[in-house]
């Protein structure tokens, strides 16, 4: 399936490799790549992972590390990935 990942999570990601840059600027590069590649995994199988319904219909998730990887199929054609930061409700971030 086709993956999109929106400008929210994107975002997210950049903070993510920031925050770890902070302490190894080697480790924030290559996690940063781990979970990236995490999402492309996702579009290959996407509904054998975890349905989220308390967060809005058809979300689901994935763990990588100490951070969530929020996402729904769309059209069943697109894994759309959404915010990594899960302080806000995921409705607000839907970009």
């Amino acid at each position: 399936m086709k993956l999109s990942i929106s400008p929210l999570a994107e975002h997210d990601l950049e903070e993510i490799g920031d925050w770890i840059a902070q302490d190894n600027p080697v480790r924030a590069l290559s996690f940063t790549k781990e979970l990236y590649q995490q999402c492309l995994l996702l579009a290959e199988a996407p509904a054998i992972y975890r349905e989220r319904p308390e967060l809005g219909k058809g979300v689901r998730s994935s763990a990588y590390g100490r951070y969530v990887v929020f996402f729904q199929i769309i059209d069943d054609t697109e894994v759309r990935i959404y915010p990594m930061d899960f302080k806000m409700p995921l409705e607000i971030h839907r970009v």
